[in-house]
């Protein structure tokens, strides 16, 4: 059996990875931006300064993207505390890291540290390496100028795969008659040519367009065909206010709890409208997360919390339920057999809102009742109706009536509890896990094992090394294409 240390490292890991998938230092239902904040720093200076390795290893895992910035910030940050070793390893993991992380979290970063003073050999071979890997810099330059002109001027790099012409845009842009490069000289045009903005990215043809005195209708409806599927997601309810129809989100291939959360922002009569549209479009992109396991989980039964504290935060608007409503698509493609129940009563999915309170452990107990092989439990585990009954329904069942754990139950929360440096569970004897986004359901039910404290520090680690060994060859296998 493993030792006492090793049991407190691996929990101290696991709360670690809770607090990383969950919290992004924003307020939440129950806790401001404050509390949140320290209460993540506080866990990353612990896990630093106590289980570098496992710091670094959690790069590999399902954390969200605000955390991963902040390890690879502090892990160069202290690159002298670091062996040799560490370092080789590390620098594997936030190369691989940095690939999967957006352009401008990654502009962001390097602009933290060079407010930071960091700019040792390492840090300039990592900068070197993510511009390497760009394969349109001279898109970077005008979508993301500032943050590309500042990474350059403080490591004085040159890329290699960069235009000849792209130091002269960055520093003195205005000093050619014009550039070879296509999209530097539409930026360069349309300064003076309205057309020409409509072949820039939209973030950068926007300023253009207030610069021209454009109607904002008619410079949605120009630039819908050149906008992102993020981009075209979020302005969509604005263009339609302002008479844009051209401006249409395309539901094909949306990530899944992305998609969930635009179909609830829709109203509810938008919703019954476009009821086999928006389904449809959920089923897909849950069957695409589930992939060759489809069908493969035997009965499973979820309970699934739409309580009123699912709203979230105005920063994190219905983020939770958003969450809830992907993992219920996800878990019906998953499932031989599948049984829903929110903790509403609610049996149309489609209209889900948050309401109400959390009668967890009625709900549970109805779940049971089904027999499954398998409960999942997506809730921020404020069970409050009554308190207490969920953990004492779940403590009964585990010692008494199922001591031999034919169902497997497993509880997944979307919300971070900054007063308890993790996420709030329902009882010692379920296994909990962080949850951000719907698609890493499957992983982090493998990842929740580890919590039930039957295994250790070893089988835990071993885990986070095939983890990490099957990122970084991913990346390097995208480096030699």
């Amino acid at each position: 059996m493993d030792s006492y240390g090793d049991l407190v490292a691996a929990e101290d890991v696991l709360l670690f990875v809770n607090a990383a998938i969950t919290s992004t230092g924003q307020r939440e239902f129950h806790d401001d931006a404050d509390g949140q904040r320290l209460s993540l720093d506080f866990l990353h200076a612990y896990m630093l300064g106590n289980y570098r390795d496992l710091y670094a290893g959690v790069l590999a895992l399902d954390i969200n993207d605000h955390n991963a910035v902040l390890v690879i910030r502090r892990l160069l940050e202290t690159a002298g505390e670091a062996t040799a070793e560490q370092r080789r390893s590390e620098g594997a993991l936030i190369a691989s890291r940095l690939t999967a992380l957006p352009p401008q979290r990654v502009y962001g970063l390097f602009d933290a540290l060079r407010r930071a003073g960091v700019n040792n050999r390492r840090t300039r071979a990592i900068v070197r390496d993510w511009l390497a890997s760009r394969k349109d810099l001279a898109f970077d330059a005008v979508k993301y100028r500032s943050g590309l002109k500042r990474v350059l001027r403080h490591t004085h790099l040159t890329p290699a795969n960069a235009p000849e012409e792209l130091g002269t845009f960055l520093f003195a842009p205005h000093t050619r008659a014009r550039y070879a490069t296509p999209l530097l000289e539409s930026w360069r045009r349309a300064h003076y040519e309205q057309a020409a903005l409509y072949e820039l990215p939209y973030t950068a043809a926007e300023g253009f367009a207030a610069k021209h005195g454009i109607a904002r209708a008619v410079f949605l409806e120009r630039m819908a065909p050149r906008m992102t599927r993020l981009e075209t997601l979020r302005l969509q309810a604005s263009a339609h206010a302002r008479g844009a129809t051209g401006v249409r989100a395309d539901l094909a291939g949306m990530p899944l709890t992305r998609l969930a959360a635009y179909v609830l922002s829709l109203p509810a009569e938008d919703r019954l409208r476009r009821r086999a549209e928006l389904t449809g479009a959920l089923e897909s992109a849950a069957g695409r997360v589930a992939g060759p396991h489809r069908g493969s989980w035997g009965a499973v039964t979820a309970v699934l919390d739409d309580s009123f504290s699912s709203f979230g935060s105005v920063h994190k608007r219905r983020r939770p339920l958003a969450v809830a409503l992907a993992c219920h698509h996800l878990l019906a493609a998953l499932a031989g057999e599948y049984t829903a129940l929110w903790t509403s009563g609610r049996t149309d999915a489609l209209l889900a809102r948050p309401y109400g309170p959390t009668p967890l452990g009625r709900r549970i107990l109805d779940a049971l009742e089904t027999a499954p092989a398998r409960l999942v439990i997506v809730s921020d585990g404020w069970d409050n109706a009554p308190p207490g009954l969920a953990g004492e329904v779940l403590r009964v069942w585990r010692t008494r009536l199922d001591p031999g754990r034919r169902t497997a139950v497993v509880h997944l929360n979307p919300v971070y509890d900054a007063a308890g440096f993790d996420v709030r569970r329902l009882s010692p004897s379920v296994p909990t896990a962080g949850i951000r986004d719907a698609e890493d359901l499957p992983a982090l039910v493998e990842l929740a094992q580890f919590a039930e404290g039957r295994t250790g520090l070893a089988e835990l680690t071993a885990y986070m090394d095939t983890r990490a060994a099957r990122m970084t060859a991913g990346h390097d296998r995208e480096r030699e294409r």
